[in-house]
């Protein structure tokens, strides 16, 4: 497997990822215009040629054989160009020493907070390949771009996660709160938001603070939770080091997670090695292994051993990577390492 820019060759296997995903990924709309659009700014974006406000860098997942089955992207800045929503969750203390009554209520606050930072977005992986290394190097390619060029990107990076909804689609927050003033499916409204038409938000969208004891059970329980089919994804970045500071999606109450980008591990840990064509051997660890390209950028996750300043990988793993021996990676580990105590 390998992690790569996208290309206009690409589109017909975007749009049949698109039209799996199912409710939810806003920013991956089944809409072959808005997607063929999107395809040639990411193209324009890995040749230099997009400022950070509208730079797009999508990604996708090949096998060997050249067959298209996961993507990924980092938006350069949110907000900079289209509006960019979050509610903050926050709270409302009354009192009444007279009546003896101490009241916390949460409530929401429309806000745009977030707008500026970089953002991961746009994750999705075929079902059947779900498995392996797959997942993670879909997801933790983005870190590795990130690493190599730090000054393309904000001081920190964001994701939002995707809510909870039911097999139908329905989101039980849109339902409480996103209908009302809507008038729509949960579904439409995360649809025109994905094609890029976000005014109707600000047209519609009550301003002031909302109280959330005038939702259902059903819509408070889910403020801040992932879908299930995320949850996945939020516990390979929060071992990255991101974390939820109380922001979550006006639709589906998703939690926004964040991390300053110096800080992420995959960023920090990073470094740049040496390749070296070989034998691994039997203790080698799965890694993150990116030939340092821009426009011919290639990632992937495979064994290998580090030794005396190169990385020792086999010949598939170079022959993916498009570099022989000798030439410049960089290289992490996959996955964090898990920290041994120390005894006294």
């Amino acid at each position: 497997m390998i992690v790569r820019p996208v290309r206009s060759s690409d589109l017909p296997a975007l749009i049949e990822l698109a039209r799996s995903t199912g409710t939810g990924l806003t920013t991956l709309p089944a809409n072959e215009e808005r997607l063929a659009h999107r395809v040639g700014w990411a193209e324009k974006t890995f040749r230099g040629e997009a400022g950070r406000g509208d730079a797009d860098y999508l990604f996708v997942l090949e096998d060997d054989d050249g067959k298209v089955v996961g993507i990924s992207a980092i938006a350069g800045a949110v907000g900079l160009r289209e509006p960019w929503y979050n509610y903050r969750v926050g709270l409302t203390v009354s009192a009444s020493q007279e009546l003896n009554i101490y009241r916390e209520i949460p409530t929401l606050f429309l806000a745009n907070d977030l707008t500026g930072n970089s953002e991961l977005c746009s994750l999705f992986l075929r079902s059947e390949y779900r498995n392996g290394l797959n997942g993670r190097l879909l997801s933790k390619a983005r870190l590795m771009f990130i690493a190599e060029f730090p000054q393309l990107f904000g001081n920190k990076i964001i994701a939002e996660m995707r809510g909870m909804s039911d097999e139908n689609g329905r989101s039980p927050f849109w339902e409480s709160l996103g209908r009302h003033f809507f008038k729509m499916e949960f579904s439409q409204a995360d649809y025109l938001t994905g094609v890029g038409n976000k005014a109707f938000i600000a047209e519609l969208m009550p301003k002031f603070p909302l109280y959330t004891c005038f939702l259902s059970e059903a819509a408070r329980s889910v403020i801040g939770r992932v879908h299930t089919d995320t949850e996945p994804a939020l516990t390979m970045l929060k071992g990255e080091g991101f974390s939820y500071q109380g922001y979550v999606d006006i639709f589906d109450a998703g939690p926004a997670i964040e991390c300053e980008t110096a800080k992420i591990r995959a960023v920090h840990d990073s470094e740049a090695l040496v390749l070296a064509v070989g034998t691994p051997g039997d203790d080698a660890t799965p890694f993150l292994i990116y030939n340092r390209k821009r426009e011919e950028c290639r990632i992937t996750a495979a064994p290998a051993r580090l030794a005396a300043g190169t990385l020792v990988v086999d010949p598939m793993t170079a022959k993916r990577l498009r570099l022989s021996a000798g030439d410049q990676v960089r290289a992490v580990a996959l996955s964090p390492q898990p920290v041994r105590e120390v005894r006294k």
